[in-house]
C-alpha cells in the first residue's frame, strides 16, 4: 500500500512540475510577440479621402507584410488642418487590425493605435509614431505587443 501512495505522489509531482514547465514556456512565448515596430509606408494612392489607403513597402514585423495595406475610413482635413480617422490594416488572407490615426497635415507628424485585430493580428495592439516628411512615404515606429485572447 505505501508503494502504491509513494507512485501516486511521485506522479502528481511529475505533473506539477510538467504544468510548471509549460505555463513557463508559454509565458516565454508570449514574451516573443513583444517588440519594436517599424514600417514604412507609401500613400501614392492616399488623395484624403475615405476608404482611400497606403501601402506598407518595409516591415520588420512578418505578421505585418509588404503589400499590406492601411485603409483610412474618414476624410483628411476634417477637423480643418488634421487627418483623425480610423484605420484598418489589411495584412491579407483575412488578418486586420484595427485601430486609428491622428496626424497633423502642416507637420507631417501624427500619432497610430491598434487595438485588436483577427486572424494572427487577434488581439494586436500597438502605438507608432508617424512622420511623414512631405512626401507620400510615412514612417511608423514605435512598440507592438499580443494581448491574450480570452478563453472560448
Amino acid at each position: 500500500m505505501k508503494r502504491k501512495g509513494f507512485v501516486t505522489s511521485i506522479a502528481l509531482l511529475t505533473l506539477v512540475l510538467v504544468a510548471r514547465f509549460v505555463g513557463v514556456a508559454s509565458v516565454s512565448a508570449a514574451d516573443a510577440r513583444n517588440g519594436q515596430l517599424h514600417i514604412e509606408k507609401d500613400c501614392t494612392e492616399y488623395a484624403g479621402k475615405a476608404g482611400d489607403h497606403c501601402t506598407v513597402t518595409i516591415s520588420n514585423f512578418a505578421t505585418i507584410p509588404t503589400g499590406s495595406h492601411i485603409f483610412y475610413d474618414q476624410a483628411a482635413g476634417v477637423p480643418t488642418g488634421v487627418l483623425d480617422s480610423n484605420i484598418v490594416l489589411d495584412a491579407g488572407n483575412g488578418n486586420r487590425g484595427v485601430g486609428r490615426c491622428t496626424l497633423d497635415l502642416a507637420t507631417g507628424l501624427g500619432l497610430c493605435t491598434f487595438s485588436d485585430g483577427t486572424g494572427t493580428l487577434a488581439g494586436f495592439t500597438a502605438r507608432v509614431n508617424v512622420s511623414c516628411p512631405g512626401g507620400p512615404i510615412c514612417a511608423l515606429n514605435g512598440t507592438y505587443s499580443f494581448n491574450p485572447l480570452p478563453p472560448r
